[in-house]
């Protein structure tokens, strides 16, 4: 390949993309523990709304920066059944590894280095599935959500109170054991170009102007390569 042909996350911009989601999840954090107590049910909701959402984007971003997978191998692909998303049965923190469907359309055990552990544990925490089916990276996507809600309490007379109690259909969802769908290997795109803008991270790239999902995993693949080898 042409030598910049292909982008290569830098480990200034893996910092810089990794410390702003961190720094975002404990802002949201430290935003839900000083509400008043007396605030409004609703206005709780969305505070833990926006951790879980920023805790999902954290994982993403660190499982993406550090393990070397590819996008594909987590996410859901729509055009491939197989391809349904990681779920949480699927990931062990213990002992640091992550079943995954490799390219080579086989099952594979991915390892899960120090730096994932901790925001996949944390955000576990913080998501509390009520079944190990549930996906690692679920969809946020409101009108999805919406979808998904009526069509699961399409027989529940009180379908309309029930969603009139929360701000988001995702905290229904989860609360009701209502299993969300993956996000795409296009929402993690879409993912990362905004949260690149907002961390005001440093890209020249004749291709990209974000930090890419595959130039995350060449860049661990050199830090790999260059400690161990490439065996």
């Amino acid at each position: 390949r042409t030598p910049g042909d292909q982008q290569i996350w830098t480990s200034e911009q893996r910092h810089t993309l990794t410390r702003y989601v961190d720094d975002r999840v404990h802002d949201a954090i430290e935003t839900y523990r000083t509400l008043p107590e007396d605030v409004n049910p609703l206005d709780r909701q969305r505070a833990r709304y926006t951790i879980l959402k920023a805790a999902r984007d954290r994982a993403l971003v660190f499982v993406i920066a550090y393990t070397a997978v590819r996008v594909g191998e987590i996410l859901r692909d729509p055009h491939d059944p197989r391809r349904r998303g990681v779920q949480w049965g699927e990931v062990s923190l213990d002992d640091g590894s992550m079943d995954i469907y490799r390219k080579e359309q086989q099952w594979d055990i991915a390892s899960l280095p120090d730096p994932v552990i901790v925001p996949l544990r944390s955000y576990r925490t913080l998501m509390d599935p009520s079944t190990v089916q549930w996906p690692v990276f679920p969809t946020f996507d409101q009108r999805t959500l919406a979808t998904l809600v009526q069509d699961e309490l399409d027989g529940s007379d009180t379908i309309k109170e029930q969603r009139d109690e929360y701000v988001r259909d995702f905290l229904l969802a989860l609360d009701e054991d209502i299993h969300p769908p993956s996000i795409t290997t296009d929402g993690a795109r879409s993912i990362l170009q905004r949260l690149s803008d907002a961390a005001e991270a440093d890209i020249e790239h004749p291709k990209h102007d974000y930090l890419a999902p595959h130039g995350g995993r060449r860049g661990m693949g050199e830090v790999l390569v260059r400690g161990f080898g490439y065996t």
